[in-house]
C-alpha cells in the first residue's frame, strides 16, 4: 500500500483534470448555481413590484426543463410516432429530431439581460433615431386588462425597429416574448435574442412535427401567462399599407385556449414612422415580387454603433417621429374561441387600422404624390391642414397648432433623405422617387379614404 507507483506525466495531468471536473460538478457548481439563482430570484421579486404585469414563473423556468417538458408533451409524443411511421424511421430518430426542434425554438430568458441591458439599449437606440409619440390612452388600455389574463400584442410590421420600439415602450409593463424569423439566427445576435425571451420560427417549414412543437410551445407560454408580441402580417410591409394577416400563430393560440383557464386579451398596436430605415430595400423587394431583402447584419450593427457614438458626442440626428397607439383590447373569452380564426384576425386588423397614427411626413407625401407640378410650400401647408383637421385625434397633441413648422421639418427631412427636391416654384418628388413618396403616403391612405367617405 505504501509502494511508489510511477505513471507518465500526461496521465497524471489527465487524472488531476478529471478529479477537478468531478469536484466542480458535484460540489462547487451546484453551490455556485444555487447562490446566483437565489440572488436572481430576489432581484426578480423586486422587479415584479414595479412592473404592471409581473414576470410569470413559466418565463423564468430553466431552458433545459422547458425543452424536456415540450418534447415529452402527450401531443408532441403522438406527433413523434406519426412522424416515425410516415417517414419510415425509428421512433428514437424522430425523437431526436423533435429534441433538435425544441432546442431551436425554446428561448433562454434572462431577466437581467432583458431589463438591465436589452431595454436600456432599446431606449438609447429609439431615442437616438426618433422622437417617440405614444397614444394618450396606452397606459389606460394596459391598466384595464385583468391581472390574471395573458396579454398578446398584435402589431402591424413596418420596420425591424418595431421590435426595439415596442420592447422599449413595454418595459414598464412586462417582458414581451416575440416570434423572430431565421434572419436573426446569426451568432452572437442569436444568443442575445434568446436571452431577451424571443423564440425562433421557420417561416417556410411545412413539417407536421415542427409545427406541432412550435404550436405546443406557444400554447404553453400563453397558458403560463407570458406576454406575447405577434406580427400577424408575417413580414414587413412592402408598400406601406397593412398586409393581409397570416393565421399561423393566431390559430395556435385559439386551438390551445382553455375556457376554464386564463383569459387571453389581444391588444391591437398600430405603428407608424416618419421614416422607415429599410424603405428602399422593401420597395425594391416589392417590385421584384419577392422577400429577399439583401440586408446584412453587419450593416445594421454599424448603423446602431454609429447612433450610439453620435449620442455619446451629443450630435444626435433623428429621423422624425415614431408613433405607437394601442387600440381597443379584445378578450378571447368574450369573442369566442369557437369562432373561425379568420374572423379574429380580421377584427384585430380592423382595430389596428382604426387607430393608425397619422404623421406629417405621410400627409406631405400624399399631397406631393397627387400633384404633377411642384407645390409651393404655403399651398402644401394648407393642403396638409385640410387633410389633418378631421384626423387630429389620431395625431400628436397640438400637431395642428405647429403644422407650418412640422411641414417644414418634414420637407427638409425628405430632402435630406433624397425623396423630395425644392425648385423655384415649389416642392416635388426627386427623380425615380415616386415609389418612395407613395410608400409613405400609403401608411395613412386608408385613414384619408375613411375621412373622405365620412365627409
Amino acid at each position: 500500500m505504501t509502494q511508489v507507483v510511477e505513471i507518465p506525466l500526461w496521465l497524471f495531468v489527465l487524472i488531476v483534470l478529471f478529479a477537478a471536473v468531478t469536484l466542480a460538478s458535484h460540489f462547487l457548481f451546484p453551490s455556485v448555481r444555487w447562490f446566483f439563482r437565489r440572488r436572481l430570484e430576489r432581484a426578480v421579486t423586486r422587479l415584479n413590484q414595479r412592473l404592471t404585469r409581473p414576470i410569470e414563473p413559466f418565463k423564468l423556468a430553466r431552458r433545459y426543463d422547458m425543452i424536456q417538458r415540450l418534447i415529452y408533451d402527450p401531443e408532441v409524443s403522438r406527433e413523434i410516432a406519426n412522424h416515425a411511421r410516415t417517414n419510415n424511421v425509428p421512433e428514437n430518430v424522430a425523437f431526436e429530431r423533435a429534441r433538435a426542434y425544441a432546442r431551436e425554438i425554446v428561448p433562454s430568458f434572462s431577466a437581467f439581460t432583458y431589463f438591465s441591458l436589452g431595454t436600456r439599449m432599446a431606449r438609447l437606440l429609439v431615442r437616438s433615431v426618433y422622437t417617440v409619440w405614444t397614444g394618450p390612452r396606452n397606459d389606460v388600455v394596459i391598466g384595464e386588462i385583468p391581472k390574471d389574463a395573458t396579454v398578446v400584442f398584435i402589431m402591424n410590421h413596418r420596420s425591424n425597429m418595431d421590435y426595439v420600439l415596442v420592447t422599449y415602450l413595454a418595459a414598464q409593463s412586462s417582458a414581451l416574448s416575440y416570434a423572430v424569423g431565421e434572419w436573426a439566427r446569426v451568432w452572437p445576435l442569436s444568443q442575445l435574442i434568446r436571452m431577451m425571451g424571443a423564440y425562433f420560427i421557420r417561416r417556410k417549414s411545412r413539417g407536421g412535427l415542427y409545427r406541432k412543437i412550435l404550436a405546443r410551445y406557444v400554447q404553453m407560454a400563453i397558458a403560463g401567462g407570458v406576454a406575447q408580441g405577434i406580427f400577424p402580417e408575417g413580414g414587413l410591409s412592402l408598400n406601406g399599407r397593412l398586409m393581409p394577416p397570416r393565421l399561423g400563430l393566431l390559430s395556435y393560440v385559439i386551438d390551445g385556449y382553455d375556457p376554464e383557464g386564463r383569459d387571453v386579451v389581444f391588444v391591437p398596436v398600430a405603428i407608424n414612422y416618419d421614416r422607415v430605415l429599410e424603405d428602399r430595400v422593401l420597395i425594391a423587394a416589392g417590385k421584384r415580387g419577392d422577400r429577399r431583402f439583401g440586408a446584412r447584419i453587419s450593416v445594421a450593427l454599424k448603423f446602431i454603433l454609429s447612433k450610439f457614438w453620435q449620442g455619446l458626442r451629443g450630435r444626435v440626428t433623428r429621423f422624425g417621429t415614431a408613433a405607437v397607439v394601442f387600440g381597443a383590447p379584445l378578450s378571447l373569452r368574450e369573442f369566442g374561441a369557437d369562432r373561425p380564426v379568420e374572423e379574429l384576425a380580421e377584427s384585430l386588423m380592423d382595430r389596428i387600422s382604426d387607430v393608425m397614427p397619422v404623421l406629417v411626413v405621410p400627409l406631405v407625401c400624399h399631397v406631393i404624390g397627387d400633384q404633377e407640378a411642384p407645390v409651393p410650400e404655403a399651398a402644401l401647408v394648407e393642403a396638409v391642414r385640410d387633410l389633418a383637421r378631421p384626423l387630429s385625434s389620431r395625431m400628436p397633441e397640438g400637431a395642428l397648432d405647429t403644422l407650418p413648422e412640422a411641414v417644414r421639418d418634414a420637407l427638409l427631412q425628405l430632402r435630406k433623405h433624397g425623396v423630395l427636391e425644392e425648385t423655384a416654384v415649389g416642392w416635388k418628388a426627386s427623380a425615380d422617387q415616386d415609389a418612395v413618396v407613395q410608400y409613405y403616403a400609403n401608411s395613412v391612405a386608408h385613414q384619408l379614404e375613411n375621412s373622405a367617405t365620412a365627409a
